[in-house]
């Protein structure tokens, strides 16, 4: 088209017409051979897990719960193990329509934030479900049916039936993507219902 509008009637335009949960932050200008998704040098995902006897009220939808305590040590030393370049089948869905199972997980971290569990991935590429097939593998080693190295042995066998179920969507946040400094995008905002940060 050719009309030219401010960038900020652009997002007033685009969230006029989106659902309730769709909300654009910011538009701009980028060349031709830009790709949203092909263009990204990395993608970062987080899960937030509600570790309490009692379901959540207030963030029902908006978190996975898991009712028995967890273990943060034993999650910690399982997930270092997915640091690096591997074949992921064993967190890769039925469904999944990627060339290839190898990924590189560049970092993957967990840490307690009161009641919460917060789940950090970043890597290349993630495959289909392959975040939530993670933390069900993850939630089983924190509640001691497995033991930590279990994670590397998945790895290993590249079989996705020998790894636990699919856990919720309840709680898992695109978190941010990396594109190289020259398309000059703005910093992607973190959108939390709260500041994990600090644990409030």
């Amino acid at each position: 088209t050719s009309v030219e509008r401010p960038e900020s009637a652009w997002v007033r335009g685009a969230n006029s017409l989106l659902p309730d949960g769709i909300a654009v932050q910011w538009v701009t200008a980028v060349a031709g051979d830009f790709h949203a998704r092909y263009s990204a040098l990395s993608r970062s995902y987080r899960y937030v897990l509600y570790n309490h006897p009692v379901r959540p009220a207030l963030l029902a939808g908006r978190t996975g719960w898991f009712h028995a305590p967890l273990d943060l040590e034993r999650m910690r030393k399982a997930v270092d193990c997915l640091i690096g370049e591997h074949d992921f089948s064993s967190f890769r869905s039925a469904e999944c329509q990627a060339k290839t199972p190898v990924r590189v997980m560049q970092s993957a971290g967990i840490r307690a934030s009161g009641a919460y569990f917060l789940f950090d991935f970043t890597a290349n590429a993630f495959l289909h479900h392959m975040v939530r097939n993670i933390v069900g593998c993850l939630v089983y080693v924190g509640k001691g049916n497995q033991a930590p190295q279990w994670i590397s042995e998945l790895i290993a066998a590249q079989d996705r039936r020998l790894a636990a179920p699919t856990f919720t969507a309840d709680g898992l946040y695109l978190f941010g993507v990396r594109y190289d400094a020259r398309w000059s995008l703005p910093a992607f905002p973190p959108m939390m219902p709260f500041d994990f940060e600090s644990g409030r």
